[in-house]
Parts: structure tokens; C-alpha cells; sequence
């Protein structure tokens, strides 16, 4: 691995601290963006020249290497923020981390991604509208056909999370020869052949612009592929906890800030009945209290598991319930929140609604929960079925 990155690969200053700037300057604007549905350019940006978007970036690279534990930090102001932004954020993120620990992109292509101008987002696109998600088993109708000296790629991708913003596209394709091949073949956007059709009408994260990604014999260099190789187990490892851990604590930012503005309501209303707020009644600090506590213990539920993580210590399978746990405890936290504050929690002007639309999008990230209990009573089915458990009384 290189030991000196050319100041042309350089990324951004990790700058830490202006986190808090940060996430104020995405929830000043996501309401807007939210509206329209328009991608947040200038928030990317904000995250961008804080270097945040690239903190994951290895030492290696000159980026400051940060781990899951910090990544969840980010992921989870960010999510307090606009979520949008967070989760297009955590695709790049994850992609730098996993290279650092030995991913799969060629050096000279990751070096091509580094020096791309600006904040350069990258996202594997791998939904497609007849297989669904790949993490359920399937091959990909997306084609690779060496073409000379490049392969020509051509399919179609949906759900391509921040699809208008992307600087580079892992899209995840089948060789044409026999026996198929899968890899990510990695993509300049702006390439001839790919065209962005705006598909994307969501209940939630409608600033992400997930829409369809149509390519028509796009070329590929040949060294630009990553994991090409005979199908085989999805993914697991090092992606799985990045993905369960960063994206669960992401919508633990959104109830967050649900939360937060709840109680800003409960202390500014005051109805004449009452005279005083009703931040003052107990069954408001009674439920109020339900909401802390499962956050609290989600967040460090989160928050441990990625600590245990980035010392090598995390066992199998616990990322995974960790984004159970704390996916529905960030629903329900503001599903009950919104409960408490009647009619006001679902007015347009309040951003309580909002943040209701984007924490139900919790679960469609893969693994989804049937995926997650299923492995959970598998394992529990056959630790019961050992000899020690066996010659219990």
C-alpha cells in the first residue's frame, strides 16, 4: 500500500468540529428540499469542505482514517440534520472505509475517485426492478459484455440513492460469458450511455433523489471492476456492520431531533387551561421519558458494538440485531411523539411530520428484520440443539 498519497488525492481536512455548523446548515435547508424533492447540493457540500465526507479515507490516502465509531457519530448528527444528506454521506463513507481495509477497487481507479473535484460521491447501485434487493439471492439482468478493450455495460438500476449527485457508480452486473461472473464496475458518472430518469415520488428521504439509473452500453475500462468473480454469499463481514451500525445510527439522529423539537413544543405551549406549559404535566414528562430511555439505549447499544468493532472484538450477527433494536426504537420513538402532540405533529410547518416520513424509511435498508429473525432463531435453534444445553437438567 502507498505510504504517501500525491497532494492531487488528497482529501479535505477532517475537520471534526464543525460537525455541530454542519448539521445546523442541513436542517435550516431540508424542509426546503423536502418540499421540492431536490437533490441538496450545497449541503453535500457543506459536509464535503468540512471533510467529512471523506473522514473515512485511510491514512494510506491521506485521509484520517476514522473508524466505525466515528462514523457513527457523523452518520447520526448528519441524520439529526437531513437525513438525505446523511445517508448519500454514508454510501461514500462506507466505500472509503472498506477500502482502507482492503477493499476490492483497483489503486489506480480509487486514486481517480480521490482526485475527482469536489465532493465526489460514489454509490454502489444494485436494486434492480425484477431481481429486487440482491441481499435476498439472485443474479443481476445488468450486463457486462467485454467489448476490446473495455467492457459494454447496459441495464437498468432503481433506488440508486443520490443518483443526480454521484461523481462514481459501483453498479453491480453479470459477465455475458459462461460461467457468469458478478463484480461492481466502476463508473465515471457522466459516462456516454447513462441517463438518470427521475422516478423517485417517496413518503420519505425525498431529498436523496433515489431514482433510476438506466445504462446503455456504457464503457468500462477492463481494470475497473471490482470482486469479479463466480457468484457466490452475499455480503457480510466488514460491510455488514458498516451498513447495519452507520445506517441505524443515522435514523437515531432522526428521532433525535424529533425529539428534541418535541420537547421545545412542550415547554413553548400553553394552553389557557392550564397556565403553564405542558412540559409541567407529569404524563408528558412520564412519556417523554419513554422516548429518552429507548433512545438512550439504542444509541449506546450502537455506540458500544462500533467501538468493539473498530478493536476487532465484534461477534457475528450483533451489528445486525443492533439495527433491529435501534431502527424500531428510533419509529417508535417519534411515532409516539407524534402521538403526544395530536394534530400540530402532523402540520406541514412542523417538522415533526418530516421526521415521521423519514424514520419509517429505517426499514428497507438491507438486512430488513424478517432477514435479521431468521438468522437470530437459527442460531439460537441451534446453540439449544448442542450436547452442553442437551444434558441440562
Amino acid at each position: 500500500m502507498p505510504t504517501d498519497a500525491p497532494p492531487d488525492t488528497a482529501p479535505p481536512p477532517y475537520a471534526p468540529e464543525r460537525l455541530a455548523d454542519v448539521v445546523a446548515a442541513l436542517a435550516a435547508r431540508a424542509d426546503e428540499h423536502d418540499r421540492d424533492g431536490s437533490f441538496p447540493f450545497e449541503g453535500v457540500a457543506a459536509v464535503h469542505d468540512a471533510g467529512l465526507l471523506t473522514a473515512t479515507v485511510g491514512t494510506d490516502f491521506g485521509g484520517a482514517g476514522a473508524g466505525l465509531a466515528e462514523t457513527v457519530r457523523i452518520l447520526r448528527g448528519l441524520g439529526a440534520g437531513d437525513p438525505s444528506v446523511a445517508l448519500v454521506t454514508a454510501m461514500t463513507l462506507f466505500i472509503h472505509a472498506l477500502q482502507a481495509r482492503g477493499g476490492a477497487w483497483p489503486e489506480p481507479v480509487y486514486r481517480e475517485l480521490l482526485a475527482t473535484p469536489g465532493p465526489a460521491l460514489v454509490n454502489g447501485l444494485r436494486v434492480e426492478p425484477d431481481l429486487g434487493t440482491p441481499a435476498r439471492g439472485g443474479l443481476p439482468a445488468t450486463t457486462a459484455r467485454r467489448d476490446g478493450d473495455h467492457w459494454s455495460l447496459t441495464g437498468r438500476k432503481i433506488f440508486s440513492t443520490g443518483a443526480v449527485g454521484l461523481s462514481w457508480m459501483a453498479v453491480w452486473a453479470r459477465t455475458d460469458d459462461e460461467p457468469a461472473r458478478v463484480g461492481s464496475f466502476l463508473v465515471r458518472a457522466g459516462s456516454p450511455g447513462i441517463v438518470i430518469e427521475p422516478t423517485w415520488d417517496h413518503l420519505g428521504l425525498r431529498a436523496s433523489r433515489s431514482d433510476d439509473v438506466i445504462l446503455t452500453d456504457v464503457p468500462v475500462p477492463l481494470g475497473s471492476v471490482a470482486n469479479l468473480a463466480e457468484p457466490g454469499p452475499g455480503r457480510g463481514g466488514d460491510q455488514a456492520a458498516w451498513n447495519s451500525l452507520g445506517l441505524t445510527a443515522l435514523y437515531l439522529g432522526v428521532a433525535g431531533a424529533a425529539r428534541d423539537w418535541l420537547v421545545r413544543f412542550l415547554h413553548e405551549r400553553v394552553p389557557t387551561s392550564l397556565g403553564a406549559p405542558l412540559a409541567t404535566l407529569p404524563r408528558f414528562q412520564t412519556a417523554v421519558g419513554e422516548i429518552e430511555t429507548a433512545l438512550t439505549g439504542a444509541n449506546d447499544l450502537v455506540d458500544a458494538l462500533a467501538c468493539r468493532y473498530d478493536e476487532g472484538d465484534l461477534p457475528e450477527g450483533h451489528a445486525e440485531t443492533a439495527k433491529l433494536l435501534g431502527t424500531r426504537a428510533a419509529i417508535t420513538a417519534v411515532e409516539q411523539a407524534v402521538a403526544l402532540v395530536g394534530n400540530n405533529g402532523l402540520t406541514r410547518n412542523n417538522p415533526l411530520q418530516r421526521h415521521y416520513r423519514d424514520v419509517l424509511c429505517a426499514r428497507v435498508h438491507t438486512p430488513q428484520d424478517d432477514v435479521i429473525t431468521a438468522a437470530a432463531g437459527r442460531t439460537a435453534l441451534a446453540r439449544a440443539d448442542s450436547e452442553e444445553l442437551r444434558n441440562r437438567p
